[in-house]
Formats: C-alpha cells, structure tokens, sequence
C-alpha cells in the first residue's frame, strides 16, 4: 500500500505539480503586464511575453489560450479587491480605496496595465467595463453605509458620485501618467478628493479625513502587516 508520504505519484507529488502550475501562470501574468503596460494592447504580442516570461509556448497556451485570454488574465488579476481595512468611518475607507489604487499605480506593474487595458479602445472584445462597474460598486456601497450612518448628505445619490469618482480619477491618473509617469498621483488625487468631497459630506467630517498624499502607502502597508501569512496574495510586478 503506499504511503501518503510519497512523493513521486502520491499527494506530495501532485500538490508540487500544482504549486509548480500556480507560479507559473503568476510569472505569465506578471511578464503579460509589463508587455500590455509598456505597448499596449494591439500591438503587444504573444511572442514579446514569452520572452519576458521565459517560458515555452506550450505552458503558456496551457494557461491562456489567446492575447485575449491574457489580457482578461491582467484585468482580472489587478482587480482583485484590495482589501482596505475596515474604518468606523466610511468615507474615510473610501478615501484609503482611492488612495491605495494611485499608490499601486505607482509601485505595480499590473495596476498600470490593467489601467492600460481598461482605457484601451483597441483591445479587442475584453471586458473594459467591468473595471469601471466593480470599483463603482465598491464605492457606491462605502458611500450608502456613510450616508446611513450621517457622514454623508441625504440628497446623494451614492451611484452618481461613486461614478463621478471613478470617472474622475480615470482622467486624474491619465494625467498623471502623461505628465510625470504617476509620480505626483497620489498628490493630484488628494486635490481630487478635496474639490469633490465638499459637495458630498459634512464639514465635521471632511475635518476629520486624512488626505495626506503618504497614505496610500501607509494603508497599503497596513493591509500586508494584517496578512502576513499570505505573501503571495499581494505580490507586486515591479514597475521598470
């Protein structure tokens, strides 16, 4: 009988050949980033990622059968929701889910990519939108539980503002990217927050969020300190 020790074709061999599969596919996505990143959609190809990959042609179809499977592979990667800590107060988790995403598009490949393809009119049939409806979302829902909770005006309408946020930021990190390469994001963004907040809560709470152009970083910190036993779930594709 053998034994659950085995290594060769026993569950120890089997959960190797998946680890192995798992890194992988993360190297795939990681080499597809910064191809996608640097190129954009239409003209990267297939050819440029397995050689920032390194790997051969027959793994790599293995995990992703076209350019359009690869590119929906970084716009899902990137969307992951980053899970910013729970605050009592909810327009300033808002404020740290912004503040989060323009720190990771200035330290992450594959934020700036999948930024990249979501903007992309060329990229092909990928779901461009789903970026933009799941951060919505996201931000509709913090701004309805601060509107229950009194943060917020009773005459906003959470959907209309958390698009007007999305759709603003958007703008603010393609002008960012164009006139620094994301360098003074986290800057702009805070103005960002500051012209449109006033409009949305009570001046005892806008008094009391913190802005600072650091604190997406500090958040972003926060959040690896909070899951330190799962490293890999926020591994970083450095920016060149």
């Amino acid at each position: 009988m053998a034994s659950r020790a085995d290594d060769g074709c026993g569950w120890k061999g089997r959960r190797a050949v998946q680890e192995r599969a798992i890194e992988t596919r993360r190297n795939i996505l990681a080499a597809a980033a910064k191809v996608f990143e640097e190129h954009g959609y239409k003209a990267a190809t297939i050819a440029d990622v397995l050689a920032e990959a390194d790997v051969t042609k027959g793994a790599l179809y293995f995990h992703f059968p076209s350019k359009e499977s690869l590119a929906d592979g970084v716009l899902r990667e990137q969307d992951e929701q980053f899970p910013t800590p729970e605050r009592a107060g909810k327009l300033q988790q808002l404020v740290d889910t912004v503040m989060v995403q323009a720190y990771r598009l200035q330290t992450d490949c594959m934020a700036r990519a999948g930024v990249r393809l979501t903007l992309d009119q060329r990229a092909g049939s990928i779901d461009r939108k789903g970026p933009f409806a799941r951060w919505a979302d996201t931000c509709r829902q913090l701004l309805e539980t601060a509107q229950r909770q009194g943060e917020v005006f009773p005459h906003v309408v959470a959907l209309e503002t958390a698009e007007a946020l999305v759709g603003s930021f958007a703008g603010i990190q393609a002008m960012s990217q164009a006139y620094s390469n994301y360098a003074d994001l986290t800057a702009r963004v805070g103005i960002l927050m500051r012209h449109l907040l006033p409009g949305v809560a009570h001046a005892p709470v806008l008094a009391s969020l913190d802005l600072s152009e650091d604190r997406g970083e500090r958040v972003f910190a926060e959040v690896l300190a909070l899951h330190s036993d799962e490293p890999d779930r926020f591994r970083r594709v450095p920016v060149n």
